[in-house]
């Protein structure tokens, strides 16, 4: 197979959970370059919606859902939806997740319990939902957006947030076992750990200079990471160039875990 038909992701249909802003929306746009029909989901549909226009400029179909992965329905809903206008689910990107920051002594549980809920649960069930879809095509991918703080840990400062850092070590593990679990079905399940990118989420050490450099001064690149550093990485694991990985979790950081 040629190296253009190996990336190229035409005739496919992917999910993108979090897709109307920020990581989400940079891999969607990604997909979609690469000829994939997208569909967004997210909890605030209107993110969505304005980032569906955008992607269909690029001449692929785009379908906004909104999306609460706290909601088993809602979920139902994703996957109901996909099929009733695209007949297939080729790709699941399971990016959507929150965060809550918070001094871990006095860590409010309720938040705990929230964040391990979108995070962990709401990703293994769409999970599981779109794979018994993916059997019955006998081929897949799906994609799970960890982090960097799944693998290490991180001062109050840089980090005040153990239920996500925490999730995401779960999110590593659930990549694993669902590599191996899912093999059997022609269905690759891999993850992507992204660093340090320069978007929302991070918002809260943009606000303290202070904390930024220093935060920097940690990754090797010395900068955060932007939209085209993402976008690769996603094509290359949706697509057949990965199509013998099973259960890879790939750091896209900036050198941050070489540190």
């Amino acid at each position: 197979m040629r190296i253009d038909q190996l990336f190229s992701l035409r005739e496919r249909v992917a999910i993108i959970t979090g897709g109307g802003r920020g990581l989400g929306k940079f891999i969607a746009g990604g997909l979609a370059e690469a000829g994939a029909d997208v569909v967004l989901a997210s909890r605030k549909i209107d993110n969505c919606v304005e980032a569906a226009k955008e992607i269909e400029s690029l001449g692929v179909k785009a379908l906004p859902v909104q999306c609460d992965l706290a909601k088993e329905e809602d979920i139902k809903n994703l996957e109901k939806a996909t099929m009733k206008s695209f007949g297939r689910i080729d790709i699941l990107v399971n990016n959507a997740g929150m965060t809550w920051g918070a001094p871990t002594l006095e860590y409010p549980m309720d938040k705990w319990e929230k964040v391990i809920n979108v995070n962990l649960r709401g990703v293994f069930l769409l999970s599981r939902n779109v794979a018994n879809i993916m059997v019955k095509q006998n081929r897949g991918k799906i994609i799970n957006i960890s982090s960097v703080l799944g693998s290490r840990g991180t001062t109050e400062e840089i980090g005040p947030a153990i239920a996500y850092n925490a999730s995401k070590g779960a999110i590593n593990a659930l990549t694993l076992d669902l590599a191996v679990k899912l093999a059997r079905f022609n269905i690759n399940v891999n993850g992507i750990a992204p660093g340090y990118f320069d978007t929302d989420m991070i918002g809260y050490t943009k606000q303290d200079s202070v904390v930024l450099e220093k935060l920097i001064g940690k990754i090797p690149a010395g900068r955060l990471g932007l939209e085209d550093d993402i976008k690769g990485a996603a094509v290359f694991l949706a697509s057949d160039a990965s199509k013998y990985l099973y259960g890879h979790i790939l750091s896209v950081d900036g050198g941050y875990l070489t540190m």
